[in-house]
């Protein structure tokens, strides 16, 4: 009943117009299907997109090697990963590729499932899978995401009640309400979309990071939903020679520290992701001792999903909250093995989409079946509610209302 009776790859689309790849999986009586992301800040340490040939070379080595898999249990999602790393034979899958890996490792989850007849997050978590992480969403930014924006990448609303619906719905006012102050503010000016939909306006960083207090402030006085502003630094995109080279300044290792626990404290920022250089542990370990009583320091590229890394920022003390990409890490196994070594030393988990993505929901299911404390998932756009709404589909099921 679960065991594999065929594998297909596919070139299609991301959500930038650039070529990704999606696996199917069959089962005798399931299928899963999976489609990979791609990021474009991205990590040092993050396992190799595709290998040195681009994506038509990693599709053809799985085809090469796709009989490994066939015959294979599609519930032994452990061992199946474990071929994924024996048929690549490298430690960063530069030979498959990563997000090659992680389509089929996800795929053969989903198809597990379908055969069992489960939903995805309920196959991996149990029954006590039964949070719904809080989505976190851009709503203004810059950095590599956008051109023209401000220096930091990302600036987020965090919706926060009890209902996914209600948060979702939240997160999406709020960057309603953004953009109608910036048209106000800009009358002359058209004011853009970046990659995951977020606005881009010519504002310092500073008065970016105001005007979403604002935001967020208006749309909590307005639905009474606890709502709070968030930043993704993306530091290691603007880090130069030691120095972080902003628009309008440049600072030390230690004005950066001073300059993000000023924004924390003045604007009552509840999360800060990445806001020192990838290999900088003791500076997150210092602006943790800092701020860590009062936000969440998020490790994206200094960790990359890696248990290694994470390894050396709990023994630091640096950050107290891991970002979750499969496709930096490349299989499934891996996933789950970096959020529950987070979560045996006390560190929140933030599940996260990529900056080019599909309209795959996999994060909605892996973010409740792990128990993560926050999905970072958009606001709007088609790619980006796709989790969005499959988020209240789960919570739905989980409350006994699904309408079959």
């Amino acid at each position: 009943m679960t065991l594999i009776e065929s594998i297909e790859i596919r070139k299609i689309l991301d959500s930038r117009g650039n070529p990704t790849v999606e696996v199917d999986v069959y089962t005798i009586h399931g299928f899963g299907r999976a489609a990979a992301p791609a990021g474009k800040s991205t990590g040092i340490h993050e396992v190799k997109a595709y290998p040195p040939g681009g994506i038509d070379a990693g599709i053809k080595f799985l085809k090469e090697h796709m009989d490994n898999f066939i015959g294979m249990d599609a519930t032994m999602q452990s061992e199946i990963d474990a071929v994924l790393h024996e048929i690549d034979q490298t430690p960063n899958f530069s030979r498959l590729g990563g997000n090659i890996a992680v389509a089929l490792s996800l795929a053969v989850a989903k198809a597990a499932a379908s055969s069992l007849g489960m939903s995805l997050y309920r196959y991996l978590g149990g029954a006590y899978a039964t949070d719904i992480p809080k989505p976190v969403g851009n709503v203004l930014g810059g950095g590599k995401h956008a051109i023209n924006g401000t220096s930091i990448q990302e600036m987020l609303s965090a919706a926060l009640s009890d209902s996914a619906q209600d948060n979702v719905f939240a997160n999406a006012k709020v960057h309603a309400v953004l953009g109608k102050k910036l048209r106000k503010r800009f009358p002359d000016l058209s004011i853009g979309l970046g990659d995951e939909k977020a606005w881009v306006a010519p504002l310092s960083d500073e008065e970016a990071v105001a005007l979403v207090r604002e935001a967020v402030d208006e749309v909590h006085d307005e639905t009474g939903i606890e709502i709070q502003p968030a930043l993704d630094f993306a530091a290691s995109s603007f880090y130069e020679n030691g120095k972080y080279v902003y628009r309008n300044k440049t600072l030390s290792t230690e004005e950066q520290i001073e300059f993000v626990e000023k924004l924390v404290k003045d604007y009552g920022i509840y999360i800060v992701e990445d806001p020192l250089h990838e290999e900088d542990f003791d500076g997150f370990a210092e602006l943790t001792r800092r701020i860590g009583h009062m936000a969440y320091v998020v490790g994206d590229d200094i960790f990359v999903t890696n248990t290694e890394r994470i390894k050396i920022g709990i023994d630091k003390g640096a950050a107290n909250t891991v970002l979750i990409k499969p496709n930096q890490i490349g299989t499934l196994t891996d996933t789950f093995r970096a959020v529950k070594l987070a979560k045996e030393h006390g560190y929140a988990c933030m599940i996260s989409h990529r900056s080019g993505e599909t309209c795959d929901t996999s994060i909605a299911h892996l973010g409740v079946a792990f128990g993560c404390e926050f999905i970072k998932t958009g606001t709007i756009g088609g790619e980006r509610i796709a989790k969005l709404n499959e988020l209240i589909r789960i919570e739905e099921e989980i409350k006994g209302e699904w309408k079959w």
